[in-house]
């Protein structure tokens, strides 16, 4: 045996942590923390957590409780790349280490400072309301019904891919059960694909207040943070709330800038991101209540990872709006305003090829003002005009709206 100097006369405890594969040599550590390799004259089976009590010319098995550290229990409140953030009677604690990639926020665990996280026992993730660090994902948080508005009628044109956000919300969040009993897998993401202003993240709101869900708005840029481990946690929180959630959307607009390519990664953010968004979606059980949601515009830098089956299953394109569909934009907004007369937006769809959604809804803003201008409470078909000539000279008008 190694490390024969620190033996007392009545032997020393030490802790098995491992082993050769022969089991002809193991390794343990001592209560001091040192670590030691322990051979025997006949082969021996002991398994990793054993105590022994150990002497210069005899060693025998002892109970565990012998062993003086004695587990601590705390609640897992943050898990960061060098460890996790403890909950425990003496106040919130640092144990740095490897930790199992399974831990959430919100569990229950036995830990000691020599050995780091034993077992978990009590698996219950964070839930809205339950913790102080419930602020931490407030921001996110969109509650359903909050804007009557958005409605399936509140999204002018785009029929087929209203017909498949439907199809989502039925066959998912609606009949998922039927789904599970005749052995289909539920669907865990979808991915919205188009230019800008396409009406991507707006149809994602939709969705999720028609069907009554918990929204959670996930923009990419701002949930990059400059502390390492950071934003991976921030993530795990999203999940595990969304999960408790009766159902749920969790939607990252702008997903290429947190889930691009981990080839054209340079600085190992983008890495660590996708990886954890790859354990999240792979290990999440989706009970038919929560369905993933994203957006990009550019779909080539989204990591071909998160493309694979059992993640983002479908593919939702938004094509540039077509004449029928830019005059049904057009049609939904005049709903909402005070409009006076008949309006040329049959002429105003014809002349908007190429445009998006949103710079179509730009004219709208441009002729209000017009009418404002006037000191008139209604949009009048002059309005509209002198509106599209703004907004066709500007592009600038266009492109910010």
């Amino acid at each position: 045996m190694a490390d024969n100097d620190v033996l007392r006369r009545d032997g020393v405890l030490v802790r098995i942590t491992g082993f050769d594969d022969e089991r002809t040599a193991y390794f343990g550590v001592m209560p001091n923390g040192h670590t030691t390799q322990l051979t025997f004259p006949r082969q021996e089976v002991f398994d990793v957590g054993d105590v022994l009590l150990v002497g210069t010319d005899f060693y025998r098995k002892v109970p565990h409780d012998v062993w003086p550290l004695k587990p601590r229990v705390g609640i897992v409140r943050r898990a960061l790349n060098e460890g996790v953030v403890l909950e425990t009677s003496d106040g919130l604690e640092l144990l740095e280490g490897d930790y199992p990639n399974s831990i959430m926020p919100g569990n229950t665990v036995q830990f000691t400072d020599l050995f780091g996280i034993e077992r978990v026992l009590w698996p219950t993730a964070i839930r809205p309301g339950e913790s102080d660090h419930d602020d931490d994902i407030k921001q996110y948080r969109i509650t359903p019904g909050s804007d009557p508005s958005l409605t399936f009628d509140s999204f002018g044109g785009y029929e087929q891919v209203i017909t498949r956000a439907k199809e989502l919300i039925e066959t998912q969040l609606g009949n998922s059960a039927q789904m599970r009993a005749i052995g289909a897998k539920p669907i865990k993401g979808v991915i919205f694909t188009g230019a800008p202003g396409t009406g991507k993240t707006h149809l994602a709101r939709i969705i999720a207040n028609v069907a009554d869900a918990q929204f959670y708005l996930v923009s990419g840029p701002t949930i990059v943070s400059k502390y390492v481990g950071d934003s991976e946690e921030t993530l795990r929180m999203i999940f595990a709330a969304a999960q408790a959630d009766k159902r749920a959307i969790i939607f990252f607009d702008e997903i290429d800038s947190i889930a691009s390519s981990r080839e054209n990664d340079t600085n190992g953010v983008g890495k660590r991101l996708v990886a954890q968004l790859l354990t999240l979606m792979d290990g999440f059980e989706s009970k038919g209540n929560v369905v993933v949601v994203a957006a990009t515009n550019r779909i080539e830098d989204v990591d071909p990872a998160l493309l694979r089956p059992g993640r983002f299953d479908w593919q939702i394109p938004f094509p540039m709006p077509s004449e029928r569909d830019r005059l049904g934009i057009l049609q939904v907004q005049a709903h909402s305003l005070s409009i006076e007369g008949e309006l040329p937006l049959e002429d105003i769809a014809r002349r908007t090829e190429g445009w998006s959604g949103a710079e179509v809804c730009a004219i709208w803003t441009e002729a209000a003002l017009v009418a404002a201008k006037d000191r008139r409470g209604a949009i009048r078909a002059a309005d509209l005009v002198t509106a599209f000539e703004r907004v066709e000279r500007r592009p600038e008008l266009r492109h910010h709206k």
